[in-house]
């Protein structure tokens, strides 16, 4: 049974560095960070901004959601604070309680159980678990929880069924989708309608790339960001994706990690 819960986001803000300390950050970091990208919905311009492999910022309104910030507040210092932060688990590259408490200020949050539990209580007084099939709405903005988790029988200790979330975030009449770690699921290949689609693809915690160019012809995004992809071979998806689909090669390791 599918259940609805309402999040509400506050202000928020980054904690005061001095502004010559915080305005070199800004410069030198701006330099680093993968172009934005912006898609134009319905309800406004939406930027798409790649960090760091998992990391990414939504841009929309004025407001920026943060999906799984970690790496420490300089590498946000370029970026708008967050009104709202998605995390999808956590495993350390998704997950990590230091940047959030430097970065969060008052923005809501938005978790699964696991993450839920392991939240100080200062963040979590701003945060809600959504399992895997709930809907509610954050920033005025319609959100649902999608599975994710392995489907190959060897990989189901890296993320095991129910643990983990997807997202799917509506903006007017564009849908987003944030995979989290995860191998094509029946949520995911069920979906329909999405915009914009970024999927993870790196063996042995996630999908091949192979398994990306299938789920992408099945459920197909009219565009496709591959992230969380470490090394892993992305010629496949250049050349064995459905021609309708704008799959977009960016750099998410912008320092070369």
């Amino acid at each position: 049974m599918v259940t609805r819960r309402t999040l509400v986001a506050g202000m928020a803000g980054l904690p005061f560095l001095g502004l010559a300390t915080n305005l070199a950050a800004r410069s030198a970091h701006a330099q680093e960070m993968p172009m934005a990208d912006t898609l134009a919905t319905s309800a406004g311009d939406l930027v798409i901004h790649p960090v760091d492999h998992a990391s990414l910022v939504l841009e929309w309104g004025g407001k920026a959601i943060y999906i799984d910030p970690v790496g420490g507040a300089g590498r946000y210092a370029a970026l708008p604070a967050p009104s709202a932060i998605l995390i999808t688990h956590g495993h350390g590259d998704h997950f990590d309680v230091p940047t959030l408490e430097a970065i969060a200020g008052d923005a809501a949050l938005v978790t699964n159980a696991d993450v839920l539990g392991k939240l100080p209580a200062g963040l979590k007084a701003n945060a809600t678990s959504l399992a895997n099939g709930d809907t509610g709405t954050i920033l005025d903005l319609p959100i649902r929880a999608i599975a994710a988790h392995n489907t190959t029988e060897d990989r189901l200790r890296y993320h095991p069924v129910g643990v983990g979330n997807g997202y799917v975030l509506g903006f007017g009449d564009s849908q987003v989708y944030i995979a989290g770690d995860t191998e094509p699921t029946e949520d995911m290949l069920g979906l329909t309608d999405i915009a914009v689609a970024f999927l993870p693809m790196n063996l042995p915690y996630t999908m091949t790339p192979a398994q990306a160019v299938e789920a992408i012809n099945t459920f197909k995004p009219r565009i496709v960001y591959p992230y969380h992809y470490g090394d892993s071979d992305l010629g496949p998806l250049q050349t064995d994706v459905d021609g309708a689909v704008d799959v977009r090669l960016r750099n998410w390791y912008p320092k070369g990690g």
